[in-house]
């Protein structure tokens, strides 16, 4: 593997079609798309400051680098990545890439980012000003992700997170598959339209959560007071730990929680409209 170490590059493909390279302390100042059409590399302790650094990359490592907000787009059309203990302040990062490993990642501005990915593992991830995280994903797996964003998770399949604080209006809109354990989701308008949520030992806030929803799961969840017309349209089998604000015409299934500060079942009930909301 060829090192390159201490140097500076900028303008167009300074590094275009390399393999089996390692860059450590590289700067890529401003210019496009510097290491494109690469395969099998290292970057340990660069800075990237241009455009598109990694488009069309199999198989890449980077570790305690610094993407500035001018790398913006950065790593798409992408497969194999590990990336590690790293500052991403570029937007709209990972595009149509597939096979993702990120540990220790701050994104302080990560709109738009992580769109049309697949398999994917996220531990120990920070991001910020994350409106549109996550869409059109498959096949993800997360531990402690700390997310503030709105729109985030629309349109993923396959998704399994834990342990993570997730604040976000309008999550999880027309997903299927998705698992959440142990997290606090803040934000309105949950997971409506998705189809096989299951949420397992979390925390729910924010106005009208988890409506038209089709097998929706609830196991061992607590309810913020601000939770309020949960459930309208929803299938739905839930088991509540203390009281939910208000249920509004749940489709079928079963609801159970301490109390229920309000029932609403009027005239807009659509069948079957057999939803069991039991006190226990």
């Amino acid at each position: 593997m060829k090192l390159i170490k201490d140097k500076e590059f900028e303008g167009e493909r300074p590094l275009y079609g390399s393999h089996d390279i390692r860059i450590e302390n590289v700067t890529v100042h401003a210019g496009e798309s510097a290491l494109k059409e690469c395969s099998n590399v290292e970057a340990c302790g660069c800075r990237f400051e241009g455009k598109y650094p990694f488009w069309h990359v199999d198989g890449f490592r980077i570790s305690n680098c610094h993407f500035t907000e001018g790398a913006r787009a950065a790593l798409w059309y992408s497969k194999g990545l590990e990336m590690n203990d790293c500052t991403v302040e570029a937007p709209k990062m990972f595009r149509d890439m597939d096979g993702l490993k990120i540990t220790g990642v701050t994104l302080p501005n990560a709109a738009e980012t992580l769109w049309h990915c697949r398999n994917i593992e996220l531990k120990d991830v920070k991001a910020d000003n994350a409106d549109y995280i996550m869409m059109h994903c498959e096949n993800v797996r997360i531990d402690n992700l700390v997310l503030n964003g709105n729109y985030s998770f629309q349109y993923t399949k396959n998704v399994e997170i834990h342990n993570s604080v997730l604040n976000t209006k309008d999550a999880f809109w027309e997903t299927d598959n998705v698992t959440v354990y142990d997290s606090v989701i803040k934000g309105e308008y949950l997971g409506w339209h998705s189809r096989n949520l299951r949420l397992v030992n979390c925390h729910i806030s924010g106005t009208q959560p988890l409506c038209y929803a089709e097998n929706l799961i609830m196991e061992n969840c607590t309810m913020g007071e601000d939770a309020d017309l949960a459930f309208e349209y929803s299938s739905v089998h839930a088991t509540i730990k203390g009281n939910v604000t208000s249920v509004k015409n749940p489709l079928t299934g079963r609801i159970a929680a301490t109390g229920y500060g309000e029932i609403i079942l009027d005239e807009y009930k659509k069948a079957p409209g057999d939803c069991e909301i039991v006190t226990v």
